[in-house]
């Protein structure tokens, strides 16, 4: 049986102020629904997120601003980081972490900078919102073998499809400039690189 993640509950102290801070970041309102004065339920989702975050009033037990190491991921970080700012949401400078394998809790051998190698699953960034619930921010580029089904390749925005697109087209450049000559099923081409790139499949050369 399928056990899709949908939400994931943010204790919030002020359901407003929240509200604004995530719709300043481009999240979509799903919904805001108020049935007394003791209890409202606001949900908004990411973009290009299949899983939301709900908060409200009386919607959770946990005290305000207690959610740490919700992560999001992007496909550029730097990108990521200029949008956040603009957004108003304060971002930590981006960084990788000292052990090289996923970052430690709090601030903890936080390096600053991207992965040198700018190898996926490696860079990070942190915010939080205005109760101090706390998000972290994961640049992710190619997926480990396994991680999807590439018999269900999906793209969950225009903008995820765009940058699919635009990384598939660089390496086929240098696909053409290996091989010397032009490759009339560019299509065929595109398609098996981001199907595998999705999956974490090897990728072709």
């Amino acid at each position: 049986m399928d056990m899709k993640l949908e939400v994931v509950v943010v204790p919030v102290s002020d359901v407003d102020r929240a509200k604004d801070f995530y719709t300043a970041l481009g999240w979509r309102l799903d919904a805001d629904v108020p049935t007394d004065d003791t209890f409202r339920v606001v949900q908004m989702t990411p973009p290009g997120s299949p899983a939301s975050v709900i908060f409200g009033t009386n919607v959770t037990e946990q005290a305000p601003g207690t959610a740490r190491g919700l992560h999001l991921v992007v496909d550029d970080i730097e990108a990521a980081h200029t949008e956040l700012k603009r957004n108003g949401a304060n971002p930590s400078e981006i960084f990788h972490d000292a052990g090289g394998v996923f970052h430690h809790g709090g601030t903890d051998g936080r390096v600053p900078g991207p992965d040198p190698q700018r190898g996926s699953y490696s860079s990070f960034l942190s915010f939080s919102d205005p109760d101090g619930n706390g998000y972290v921010l994961q640049e992710i580029t190619t997926r480990l073998p396994g991680r999807l089904d590439p018999a269900s390749t999906a793209y969950a925005s225009a903008d995820d499809l765009a940058g699919a697109l635009r990384r598939a087209a660089a390496a086929h450049r240098e696909h053409e400039a290996r091989t010397g000559a032009e490759d009339p099923d560019w299509p065929d081409w595109y398609a098996r690189y981001m199907v595998a790139e999705q999956s974490g499949a090897e990728l072709p050369q």
